[in-house]
């Protein structure tokens, strides 16, 4: 019998998969640690607080980067797109005493890109990702 690719993945984007609050915010951007997966800047923030999903993440395209907002909300739709079908690459993260990562993908390129250029930079900011956690709690 043959399994399917997908199965036993989930490839929802839910409410408490999105980063929210002022509070949380602020502190992601205070607090965390960053590093570069071009176009995207990745910014995470290993925290106390237990919640119901082991990550959390947040996209931002600025308007200093892309000043029309059809192409901004484009690049969302795109960057949230490409993060729904890769997250489980991080399916593996176990943050351990109750922690939750909160993590922020800032879109730095002056330019729209295509899906492909985007999906690959999200796989290659999660990859990262996965391994600078790793290298943190050894």
């Amino acid at each position: 019998m043959l399994l399917s690719m997908n199965e036993g993945k989930s490839f929802s984007f839910r409410k408490e998969e999105r980063v929210t609050g002022k509070k949380r915010i602020e502190s992601l951007f205070a607090q965390g640690r960053s590093m570069m997966a071009y176009p995207f800047r990745v910014v995470y923030l290993e925290t106390a607080h237990p919640f119901t999903v082991p990550l959390s993440i947040l996209i931002s395209i600025p308007k200093k980067r892309l000043r029309s907002a059809v192409n901004r909300n484009k690049m969302k739709r795109l960057a949230r797109e490409a993060y729904r079908l890769n997250k489980y690459l991080l399916d593996e993260i176990q943050t351990g005493k109750g922690t939750h990562v909160d993590v922020a993908l800032i879109y730095v390129k002056d330019e729209v890109s295509n899906f492909d250029t985007v999906e690959k930079s999200v796989r290659k900011a999660l990859i990262a990702l996965k391994e600078q956690i790793g290298k943190e709690q050894c």
